[in-house]
């Protein structure tokens, strides 16, 4: 934004600013963007904290990657480990069906039965599970 050049003028002895279109477009731009770096800021810090106090965990990046991607986390967490769905469900005494439906979002699995499938991926529970649960 370039430089402001307000006009101050008095009307009925209130002291008003003039700014062009511009100016101020330019301005609400700023305020705009100030509020969402605010956001921003707030989420990182939440984040931040999270991770110091034990309650997340920073994902490996194949993981991330195939997050981004549209998987669910246990379904990239799963490949990641190099595990079919049916290597999982041995190790857990689930079905692969319903570890088919918990990687596919149409159950939700308890904290404890997420602790299960974490120790059959030999993997952090936290990774799967607020540890706060």
């Amino acid at each position: 934004m370039g430089e402001l050049n307000p006009k101050f003028i008095d009307i009925s002895g209130t002291e008003m600013v003039l700014l062009t279109r511009a100016e101020f477009d330019a301005l609400m731009q700023r305020v705009d963007d100030a509020e969402e770096n605010a956001e921003l800021v707030a989420i990182y810090d939440a984040r931040m904290a999270d991770l110091k106090a034990g309650y997340d965990v920073i994902l490996p990046a194949e993981v991330s990657a195939r997050r981004l991607k549209g998987e669910s986390l246990l379904r990239a967490v799963r490949n990641w480990r190099g595990m079919t769905q049916a290597e999982v469900a041995e190790k857990t005494g689930f079905t692969q069906g319903y570890l088919s439906d918990l990687e596919a979002g149409k159950r939700e699995g308890t904290p404890q039965t997420l602790r299960m499938i974490a120790k059959a991926l030999e993997i952090d529970p936290v990774m799967l599970v607020d540890p706060r649960e």
